[in-house]
């Protein structure tokens, strides 16, 4: 009698249906991009579904889009950079930034290679194109800055919208720009194919706070302030799951952070993802925090070059929380 109970039990435990997991769609603006590469890692990794997270992932062509997409409603989670909490909340809109995924930009200014002494000092150029993957993306804002840094006016230079991957570099192969500003692994393609060189490295920490006096901590997570009021249970398993990402990725080499990516985003050579691993892991963050002199530096930087936010009272407080970064660090 009792091998029949327990077998019945477990006949039933059999055919219960599994627990229900939560639906939300995420958007990233250039999924491919090693600079959120912690996105499709998370999933690749099952750490979602470990969450109770049914993730719908969304690409966009630059992180202007995808906030765009979140306010609309389309999706619940962005990826992108922390900027944008500052931009929208001088437009009216709150978007909060929940989990910081890294430190430094992950970007590089590359020049076209017959110019590249030239051009590589922003101060040189006045009256030239530069390539940013969308205005009003966080690539604009750093291209401007860098611009107004070396002493030009926002009006001698003009930043033209031109993706990123095949669609940055045949603007460099066609002249159409002297400069663009992108990331892996479009970076090491365009350093082999021989047609730009590295102008500007904003892949690591140091070399940002030297190019932008101060950090800039960029890809984070962000999601509408109204829907986190209502959904911070749901939150939490986000910022959760990317935090067991983030220790992962410090953890393991970039060998084996590549191992785990689809191999169609090695843009055709796995050897190239790797060494942009190699030269951008450090962008990186450890622990998903934010701190506020980080915070106030990318506030300093787009007060000197978007005009949304000139002259505007920013309460960088309600742009991002320590709240679930904290729990998911166990602090």
């Amino acid at each position: 009698m009792r091998r029949i109970l327990i077998a019945a039990m477990l006949l039933a435990a059999a055919m219960a249906p599994a627990a229900a997991q939560t639906k939300i769609k995420l958007m990233v603006g250039g999924i491919d991009k090693q600079a959120y590469l912690p996105v499709k890692l998370t999933d690749q990794l099952g750490h979602f579904k470990e969450q109770g997270l049914d993730v719908e992932l969304y690409n966009s062509n630059s992180g202007s889009q995808a906030a765009t997409a979140l306010l609309a409603g389309e999706v619940q989670v962005v990826v992108g950079f922390y900027d944008h909490t500052i931009d929208l909340q001088a437009k009216g809109k709150h978007i909060v930034n929940v989990a910081q995924l890294s430190i430094s930009p992950g970007e590089v200014e590359l020049v076209v290679a017959k110019d590249a002494d030239t051009f590589s000092n922003p101060a040189n150029w006045k009256g030239h194109a530069l390539g940013v993957t969308g205005l009003g993306s966080a690539t604009d804002f750093l291209t401007r800055y860098l611009a107004t840094k070396a002493g030009l006016k926002p009006s001698e230079i003009s930043t033209i919208p031109v993706g990123a991957g095949d669609t940055m570099i045949a603007a460099l192969q066609q002249n159409r720009i002297v400069a663009g500003m992108t990331t892996e692994p479009t970076v090491s393609r365009a350093l082999k194919m021989g047609i730009a060189k590295v102008g500007i490295d904003l892949r690591n920490p140091d070399t940002t706070r030297a190019a932008l006096g101060g950090d800039y901590p960029s890809a984070c997570v962000y999601v509408d302030a109204g829907w986190l009021d209502g959904n911070r249970e749901t939150v939490q398993k986000v910022v959760n799951a990317f935090i067991g990402t983030l220790k992962w990725i410090d953890a393991h080499s970039p060998e084996d952070i590549a191992d785990k990516m689809p191999k169609d985003y090695y843009a055709g050579d796995r050897d190239l993802y790797v060494q942009g691993l190699r030269d951008g892991k450090s962008q990186y963050s450890k622990d998903g925090v934010l701190s506020a002199s980080a915070a106030e530096n990318v506030l300093r930087v787009l007060k000197a070059v978007n005009p949304a936010v000139q002259g505007k009272e920013i309460d960088l407080s309600r742009t991002y929380t320590a709240e679930f970064v904290s729990r998911a660090n166990g602090s």
